[in-house]
Formats: C-alpha cells, structure tokens, sequence
C-alpha cells in the first residue's frame, strides 16, 4: 500500500495543456500530501489532496500559501494576451512574483516551463522574455531550480488554435524527417519530466531540453 510523503506542491498554470496533465498527475502521486493550485476561479474537477486558492496575480502579496516544490505552468500566446506587455506579465511577471513570494515562505524547488530556444539575446520576442525569466528565476538562489524547454507541444487542447493543431500535423506526420532537438513533445512528457525530476533530489539548476523530454 502506497502512503504520501509529508510535502506539499504549489501548481500554477493547472488549465492548460500540460498543467492539467501535472495537476492530475501530482494528487495521484504519493509524493505529495497536498497539491494547491492558484487559480482565479474554480477547476472543474475534484480530488481530496486538490486544495484550490484563491490568488490575484496582477496584487500579489506576501501572504502566498507555503508549498515545498513549486510547478510553474503558466504561458500564454502573442495573439491570446493582446499586447508585448500583456505577454510579458504572464510569461516573465507573475512565474516570478510567485518565485519570490514562495521562496520567501520556504519553497525549496521551483519547476518551470520555458521554451526551446529561451535567449535573452533572441531576435524573437517570444524567446527573449523566456530567456529573461530564467536569468531572473536563476538570480533568486533557488536550492533547486528545474528549467524545461519543450519544442511544439503536441496534445489534446481546450482552445482551438488552428495553426498550432496546424503544425502539430505536419509535426507528427514528418517526425522522422525531423532532428529530435526539434520534434513536437507530448504535452504529457513534459508533465512526467516535471513531476519525476522533483523527486530526484538534484540541486542546483538544471535545464531540460525538448530532445530529452521525449524520454519521458
């Protein structure tokens, strides 16, 4: 019989593509006694170690409930956010306000999702924000600071986006044309990547690029 460890992980992004599938996969997991996502308004599903808060990512404050492993899930697209700045507040902002605020209250490891291709130097804006909040993220000191960089993702998706459903096609239809550095990566890969490095009980940062995600 399986019995949960004593920790308590802190989810943020627990709608989309692949922190769904983390959300899912840490209230299953005996890793975790607890899983707390921070949400603006309710989840539409149900799990006795799923502890859903209430949080303001535009006001946050130093009052963020305490977690041992932070998951960071968040990301959105240029055509979604309406604006550079608005992209910005999502993709570079709020990862690390909720960094700050949970290494202040304690927090040991912070996971988070970039991209392949994060530069500070990029000529692509996209990329540069993701390169600029992993300078930041690893300015912070975190004990242990786990960076993935997935290429597509590849997966079932609430929202339609046409052209990403576009290119995931072609992506799987050419897979084995195509560099492995460059594949699409199941979002569900990313997921396993995230929750199963936590455990490992590295230190330091690590970064996680889109070719080794596809081992798991």
């Amino acid at each position: 019989m399986m019995t949960s460890s004593s920790k308590t992980a802190l989810l943020i992004g627990a709608t989309g593509l692949i922190g769904d599938l983390l959300a899912h996969q840490l209230v299953n997991s005996p890793d975790y006694s607890s899983v707390k996502v921070l949400i603006r308004k309710s989840l539409t599903w149900q799990h006795p170690r799923l502890q859903e808060v209430q949080f303001d990512f535009d006001h946050p404050n130093g009052l963020l409930t305490q977690a041992d492993d932070i998951f960071c899930c968040l990301g959105t697209t240029m055509k979604k956010a309406g604006s550079r700045d608005a992209f910005r507040k999502v993709d570079y902002q709020y990862p690390l306000d909720i960094a700050r605020l949970g290494l202040a209250n304690g927090a040991k490891q912070f996971m988070i999702v970039t991209a392949m291709g994060a530069d500070t130097n990029s000529s692509f804006f996209y990329n540069r924000v993701k390169g600029e909040v992993e300078r930041d993220l690893t300015a912070l000191g975190y004990p242990t600071l786990l960076i993935f960089r997935p290429s597509l993702l590849l997966g079932n998706r609430t929202e339609n986006r046409f052209g990403e459903r576009l290119a995931e096609g072609a992506m799987r239809l050419f897979a084995p044309l195509i560099p492995a550095r460059y594949r699409g990566v199941d979002a569900a890969k990313v997921a396993n990547a995230m929750r199963q490095t936590a455990q490992q009980g590295l230190t330091g940062i690590h970064i996680f690029e889109s070719d080794a995600l596809q081992g798991y």
